[in-house]
């Protein structure tokens, strides 16, 4: 199951789309993204820099969250007396100071965000990889402190592709917390035995995510839209569902969740 989704924190409309494919080969994203030019943030999975490589129109950006996982995997490992000793721990406390420094910017217009992140986000990154060429080489190969490192090295060019686009986040968890979902409730749907049924999940995914993205409560935006598309069956003019749309303006009430100032 691939998922795509705009990035959560600098869009209004958030879109989550869910796509089922037989395999993880480059051919699915390559087709799902050849109209689309821009940046992508993903994680370290070849595919993406291949279809990167064919193209002058597409950027991928990486994810700090996976450049950490393996450090906070190798601190885990460690009995707790040595955690705080160790080179991954050290390298976490870097990577947090980072994250540290980029939450400050959030609410920052895009300019003045990527200004900001050149003045005191960047020196930040660049003193992280300076630490870790010198320090890769007094770790054992293969252990998941070199493992942290290595992938750091590896994906350094798409690390730093934030700091030079104030609209681009430094990692995807959006999108990793979209496909948590799923991954979670699949024991539930082992009955989902076809392509066919594979994929419509993916469509009734895709709704759900992106009306929750939005703000939506699932059950009454379904019950909404099985209610109103019916009539329109006929019509050959589809512009009704511009209303139906998950940040659509027209949207009956008790499809919202409760805002922050409203009483529940």
């Amino acid at each position: 199951m691939w998922v795509y989704r705009t990035g959560r924190m600098y869009a209004d409309r958030q879109i989550v789309l869910y796509e089922y494919q037989r395999t993880r080969n480059a051919s699915h994203p390559r087709e799902f993204l050849k109209d689309f030019s821009g940046i992508c943030v993903t994680d370290g999975y070849q595919v993406y820099h291949t279809i990167e490589n064919e193209r002058e129109d597409l950027v991928i950006a990486g994810c700090w969250s996976h450049a950490r996982r393996r450090f906070d995997e190798a601190v885990k490992a460690l009995p707790k007396a040595k955690q705080k000793d160790s080179r991954a721990y050290l390298a976490l406390t870097m990577i947090q100071a980072i994250y540290r420094e980029e939450k400050q910017l959030k609410e920052l217009p895009v300019q003045e965000r990527q200004d900001r992140r050149q003045l005191s986000v960047k020196p930040l990154v660049e003193a992280y990889f300076v630490w870790v060429r010198e320090n890769i080489s007094k770790v054992p190969q293969k252990s998941k402190t070199w493992e942290g490192f290595s992938y750091s090295l590896n994906q350094e060019k798409y690390l730093k592709v934030f700091l030079d686009d104030g609209e681009v986040p430094m990692d995807n968890n959006a999108a990793e917390q979209s496909i948590r979902g799923f991954c979670i409730g699949k024991k539930n749907w082992v009955m989902i035995d076809t392509v066919a049924g594979a994929k419509s999940s993916a469509i009734i995914y895709s709704i759900a995510e992106t009306a929750k993205a939005n703000n939506l409560k699932p059950y009454d935006y379904f019950e909404y839209l099985l209610t109103e598309i019916p009539k329109h069956l006929d019509d050959t003019d589809r512009n009704f569902l511009d209303d139906m749309l998950p940040w659509s303006p027209s949207l009956p009430a008790n499809c919202r969740k409760p805002g922050k100032d409203e009483v529940k």
